[in-house]
């Protein structure tokens, strides 16, 4: 594949020719959290009162989410039987397995069917209860109950927000069909947005959650969609003569940046995210591809082989000069920005390997975060703490978490097949 393939076609293109990723359709997921953080807080999660018989076990899913966070450390709560959140548990034990915290709870039915799902945090340190809540929901949802309850004790003990009950969008092909997703942040409760018999790649979400742009094949050639979540209706964005790809979201959900050829080459161009005539941004001689937007809206981060290989760049959202970002390496693409604007993650070739690289913005470090060799389209958690991506690891796609040091891991294993191009969607409003 020459340099050009390589840099279209790792995020628009590159699905076209790869081979089978089957994936069975709503497969159930696999957790594998591996890595140590140098500091972790050490927490019980007890089994809920009530959650024995139900699909869905509460504090294994709490716990999971925790874990695959980099910022806990589970204690094992044995049976812990009898512990609920009205409980008043003594927490002498648990300072003797060096819990520095205690999650109880309860989940029972309620005559209409659903479920009241309640949860209490103690500090055993201080012995005394840092938090309480309870969600009612259908059973569908006792999922999204217990990622709350993980993004409530994530916040209370860390300050910041926890990403449990966000959604990641990524795409399957299973035989000839292909399939975008939409899941659980853990890859659970996948529900298919989109079946097609042609290739879908390059899933982005909007700021508010409620619309995916993506590229469809179905007119035999890339074109770029809008897709509403809750309705299943999608618009057609950009087909114009040539290929229309790599969409992204401007923060007011006004505005996509996207790739076009229409005009030879590939350039990048806006366009109203309701449709319309595109406006071109970039005039280069090169190819550019793969914008993302920064959060203020103000600066546009793409890839450019302006300078002889490809290299990640930045300019003004309305166009104008563009300042060269990545300078460690020959070959770098598939930028994704951390929402504070503080980290860069990309995707650079290494010796003929592909492997995630974290740079750190204000002093221009970089790192290399995993041990893979054929990893692509990162994308970072809203809360910037975790980073989403796709690789192959023992032969098969998969889709991986990592901690932005590379310290803990998680693999989000499908049991049938292979999974790609993800994008983490935003908080919930």
């Amino acid at each position: 594949m020459n340099r050009t393939d390589h840099l279209l076609a790792r995020r628009t293109l590159l699905a076209c020719a790869a081979g089978g990723w089957a994936l069975p359709a709503l497969s159930q997921f696999r957790v594998e959290v591996t890595g140590v953080g140098l500091t972790q807080l050490p927490i019980a999660i007890a089994p809920f009162r009530g959650e024995d018989g139900l699909p869905q076990k509460i504090a294994a899913i709490v716990q999971a989410d925790l874990e695959r966070s980099g910022q806990f450390r589970a204690i094992d709560a044995g049976a812990a039987g009898g512990l609920d959140e009205t409980s008043r548990p003594d927490l002498g034990p648990w300072r003797q397995k060096s819990a520095d915290s205690l999650a109880v709870g309860s989940v029972s039915r309620l005559a209409d069917g659903r479920y009241d799902v309640r949860f209490r945090l103690w500090d055993v340190v201080r012995t005394q209860s840092l938090a309480a809540d309870g969600f009612v929901v259908v059973a569908a949802d006792l999922r999204l109950a217990a990622h709350r309850i993980a993004d409530a004790i994530y916040e209370k003990l860390t300050g910041e927000k926890g990403v449990f009950s966000t959604r990641i969008a990524y795409v399957t092909k299973n035989g000839p069909r292909y399939n975008l997703w939409v899941a659980d942040s853990d890859g659970e409760n996948s529900q298919s947005a989109l079946a097609s018999n042609e290739p879908i790649i390059s899933p982005a979400w909007s700021a508010t959650g409620r619309q995916l742009a993506y590229v469809s094949f179905e007119s035999r050639k890339p074109v770029v969609y809008v897709h509403e979540i809750a309705s299943g209706t999608r618009r057609l964005i950009a087909n114009f003569r040539g290929s229309n790809s790599a969409p992204a979201w401007s923060p007011d959900g006004r505005t996509l940046a996207v790739t076009l050829t229409r005009d030879g080459g590939s350039q990048l161009y806006t366009i109203a995210s309701t449709g319309g005539e595109a406006r071109r941004l970039t005039q280069s001689s090169g190819i550019d591809t793969e914008p993302i937007y920064a959060a203020d809206g103000r600066t546009i981060y793409f890839v450019s082989d302006r300078g002889g290989a490809p290299q990640i760049y930045r300019m003004p959202a309305g166009g104008g000069d563009a300042q060269r970002v990545t300078f460690t390496g020959t070959y770098n693409i598939s930028p994704a920005l951390s929402p504070d604007g503080k980290w860069l993650a990309y995707i650079s070739r290494i010796s003929g390997a592909f492997k995630l690289q974290v740079m750190d913005l204000a002093g221009g470090t970089v790192q290399s975060v995993t041990d893979t060799t054929a990893d692509e389209s990162p994308s970072f958690a809203p809360n910037g703490r975790l980073i989403v991506y796709a690789t192959r690891q023992g032969g098969r796609e998969a889709l991986m978490t990592t901690t932005l040091d590379g310290k803990i891991k998680a693999r989000l294993a499908g049991q049938g097949g292979d999974i790609r191009e993800p994008d983490w969607g935003p908080f919930q409003r």
